[in-house]
Formats: C-alpha cells, structure tokens, sequence
C-alpha cells in the first residue's frame, strides 16, 4: 500500500501548450493517505481517466511528479509502480478456469502454490465465486467476469494502490448495487489504497472516504460524500451531486442584506462579504426549502413528480424558479404558497466559488 501524492501536476497532449486551455488536466495537488478510498468523479471529458493514467505510469505528466509513499515515481513504468488496474470493460482469460484467471497475477509474481491457494480461495469466497473456481470463464455472464477482473486487481496483497476505472459500465442495473456494496466490504477488509474513476455520483458516495470532484480538467473540491452534499465549494459540485440538483438562484445584496425573488433571507455567509464586482449568486439545496405558513417568499406551484420516496415540487415567482422536496405524507398546498430556506444550509457563491465568512472564495 501507499501513500500518494499528486505534486503541481498538470497533462496536455499538445507537444507546446501554451495556454490554460491547453492542458487536458490543470494544476493538480493532491495527498491521499496509505489505505484510503477514493473516488475521481465527474463528467465525460473531465480528465478522471486521464489522471488515472498518470498515476498507473500508463502517461507520463507534462508536469509535476507522482509520488508514492515520498519517493518519485514519475519516470516508472507501469510494471515499476507495483499496481493492480481494473478497466471498463473485463480482462480476462476465456480459455482458463476462473480459479486459473486468479491465481494468474500470483504465479506471474513467483508467489508459492500453497499461498496461491489461500488467496484464490480467499478471494473467491469474497466475491462469492467459490463454486464457479473449476469453470471456463467464457461460461460466465458479463457479471461473473468483471468479477474476476476485480478479483484479479484484489489477490495480490504487495501492492501499492489498486485502481478501478469505471468498473461496473457492463453491468445489468440491478447488479451494480451488489457489486458496489462488494467493494466496500472488500476495501475494510483489506485496508489497501483504491481509487476509482466514475461519472456515477451514487458510485462514488457509496464507495468513496473521500470524493475528488473534477470539471474541465480541474479539481473542484475534494471530500466526504457528506461535505460535498451540505457544504458544495462550487456550484458545479451543487449542480452535480445530488438529485435534484441544487438551486442556484440570482440575488441582491445591499448594506448586508440578501434578497432573492425581492424578499430578504438568511445566509450563512454574509457577514463581511463584498462583491467587489463579481457575479453572486444564492445556493440552496431543494433538501433545505420548505413551505410555510408565514414570512418566506410567495409562490406558486409549477408541477410535482412523484419519486416515490417524495416528491420533488417545482415553485416559481416571475424569474425565479427552483424545487423542494415533499415527504409523502406531507400536504401540498394549493394555489398560493410560501417558501422559506434554512439559513444555516443557504450560501452565497461569487463567481461561481462558495464564499467563506472572510469574503474570500
């Protein structure tokens, strides 16, 4: 296992980059603990496989270093690196037994047949593939392979981080829930360094310590599925985690005092903020509105769609357009209503970036 550290990196696949824009992964500096697991997560384009590569040695960066466990590793190959990859898509052997497909990384490292044996064994039983070891994997679905492929990626114990890029695209909807909660487990057991690239924010939040959210090649923000949900460092993350979305509705700002649809609200991050010129916006999750009888905001209910678990109710007030979540037993009032949000999960966004309590972003 190991610690690794992402040291001023950046990637362009241009031979002479000469602006930001040229670069397919901007400036990266990242430090994530030995045994940890995490998450690349965003949208197609966004360099997560990109960045993935970089650290596996399958790119070398047109800056910066890779580090692993402080020792540079930059100029190593892949073979070097001491990794364990799982791709999209299963790397398997058809012809060989599943039992075969395991034990191949083992014997390929010179490991003893009775340790081969345990952790074949061992492995199997984890990912419930004991009474398939004897059986040719061609004979198995789509599933049953990218299992092996994940469990080639687990069986070795020696090394330093084992990486996962989009793991479960083959997989039937209705078995993906399984295999990631597999994966879990898997990582507390065994405690080794995971990384794995998804545009699947229920992926990342279930698998993930700590989610690294990137756009157009830069890191956005970088934390705990929790952090990312309550406290989103850029409307980006707002808009990306979550469903529905956060709401992200123009304001004013005078003397101190925040109005949105022409009625003042609370913030969280008011005090000492000036604008100075930059874009400003309110942020609030539809998790933290809700209708009141008094005070808030006065609006009228646009459409409700029934999600099962709740319903997602759409409000508007001339420009001004967002959504709340109701309760299934909740009652929806009717014709007009009024809104208000929890100050302490409503924030302020300048250009984009959330503003913390100093002013700064």
């Amino acid at each position: 296992m190991a610690k690794i550290t992402l040291d001023n990196l950046r990637h362009s696949y241009m031979e002479n980059p000469q602006s930001a824009e040229d670069f397919a992964l901007k400036q990266i500096d990242v430090e994530w603990d030995d045994g940890g697991a995490y998450a690349l997560l965003g949208p197609s384009g966004c360099g997560k496989t990109t960045l993935l590569n970089l650290i596996s040695g399958l790119l070398k960066p047109s800056h910066g270093r890779v580090l692993f466990d402080d020792v540079d590793v930059t100029d190593q190959q892949p073979d070097q690196r001491n990794i364990a990859q799982v791709f999209q898509f299963p790397v398997i052997y058809d012809t060989m037994s599943v039992y075969d497909n395991l034990a191949f990384p083992l014997r390929n490292h010179g490991v003893d047949k009775v340790e081969i044996d345990k952790k074949v064994h061992e492995i199997a039983e984890m990912l419930e593939l004991t009474d398939r070891l004897k059986t040719r994997a061609s004979g198995l679905t789509a599933d049953g392979k990218q299992k092996i492929s994940l469990g080639r990626g687990l069986v070795r114990s020696d090394v330093n981080v084992i990486m996962f890029d989009e793991p479960l695209t083959v997989i039937d909807p209705h078995l993906k829930w399984q295999l990631r909660s597999k994966l879990k487990e898997l990582h507390e057991q065994i405690h080794r360094t995971m990384i794995y690239v998804t545009h699947d924010q229920t992926e990342a939040l279930t698998f993930a310590d700590q989610v690294v959210v990137m756009d157009e090649g830069v890191v956005v923000q970088i934390g705990t599925p929790i952090d990312l949900f309550e406290r989103p460092k850029h409307i980006f993350v707002g808009h990306f985690i979550g469903s529905p979305g956060m709401n992200v509705l123009a304001c004013d700002i005078d003397n101190g005092k925040v109005r949105v649809g022409g009625e003042v609200i609370e913030v969280a991050n008011a005090d000492g903020f000036n604008a100075n010129g930059c874009e400003v916006v309110v942020g609030v999750r539809p998790e933290f509105v809700s209708f009141v009888d008094k005070g808030g905001i006065e609006v009228d209910v646009t459409s409700v769609a029934d999600t099962g678990r709740h319903r997602v109710v759409a409000v508007k007030k001339d420009d001004l357009e967002l959504k709340l979540l109701l309760d299934e037993e909740d009652e929806l009032p009717e014709g007009k209503s009024r809104i208000a949000f929890d100050a302490d999960k409503t924030r302020i966004y300048a250009d984009g970036w959330l503003v913390e309590q100093e002013g700064n972003k």
